[in-house]
């Protein structure tokens, strides 16, 4: 049998929030909460695309208003992005813990995506912006050639008791991914473990001459736009085997 803890209300669990998260702070835990969502959660393409293909399977309609309701009022505390996975704390009648893992884009999607981005998508400011034709915009949000994770692709934790396929803390943390790559559009591609740089029609690392018209610009000026490194992909890093659990618990679902 599950005991279910008392409805716990908005104003309190944002206190308790703040508590536990001057106590993790204390400890050296440098947090990346999602702050500031209004009733809008998401306003770039990057974003928006996120949460329609979320909102897209029927698996989950059920979950997702209370996830939206969490990620408005500030219950996700802490938001991790790396590749493959995402790693995060959502105050709820305690803090819960939640573990992500999506895969890897398939080589396959990949190569048709680079393949119907040829010649269409000038410098990454334009990709990370959502500044190419319908066309490609259509790719890159389809079900079956796009970039966006489907149900399967997905495998989810919480350590809360509910043992629902997705628990609204879940919920709440895959909305703060959408809402996170309106500031961070990049982190899509660190997700889905594909370099971005690959969908460009012409060379970034050719030096710009002088007088030139293109709309590259040069890795220092993106760097300080988007706070990206170009050297060297965060795809590229290796994930220590030690942050990736043996098993996930019996909360652990995978989408069918």
């Amino acid at each position: 049998m599950i005991y279910w803890k008392p409805y716990v209300p908005v104003a309190k669990r944002r206190a308790n929030a703040l508590k536990e998260v001057k106590k993790l702070q204390k400890k050296g835990k440098k947090l990346s909460p999602v702050e500031n969502v209004g009733r809008t959660i998401t306003k770039t393409f990057w974003g928006n695309a996120w949460c329609e293909n979320l909102e897209a399977y029927s698996d989950y309609e059920n979950r997702l208003p209370r996830g939206r309701t969490y990620v408005r009022n500030g219950s996700v505390v802490d938001l991790q992005i790396e590749s493959c996975k995402v790693n995060a704390l959502v105050s709820g009648s305690s803090m819960y813990r939640i573990d992500i893992r999506i895969s890897k884009l398939s080589a396959e999607r990949w190569k048709t995506a680079k393949k119907l981005c040829t010649g269409s998508i000038g410098s990454l400011v334009e990709l990370l912006q959502g500044k190419f034709s319908s066309a490609v915009m259509k790719s890159m949000c389809d079900k079956k050639t796009g970039l966006f994770p489907s149900t399967k692709d997905i495998t989810m934790r919480c350590s809360c008791p509910d043992g629902a396929l997705m628990c609204k803390h879940i919920a709440a943390v895959l909305y703060g991914v959408g809402a996170r790559l309106d500031t961070a559009p990049e982190l899509l591609f660190v997700l889905r473990d594909v370099n971005p740089k690959d969908l460009l029609s012409v060379d970034v690392e050719a030096p710009i001459k002088k007088g030139s018209k293109s709309k590259i610009i040069a890795d220092a000026g993106l760097s300080d736009l988007f706070g990206i490194e170009l050297e060297e992909s965060p795809v590229q890093k290796k994930i220590s085997s030690k942050s990736i659990p043996k098993k996930l618990g019996k909360n652990k679902n995978k989408a069918k």
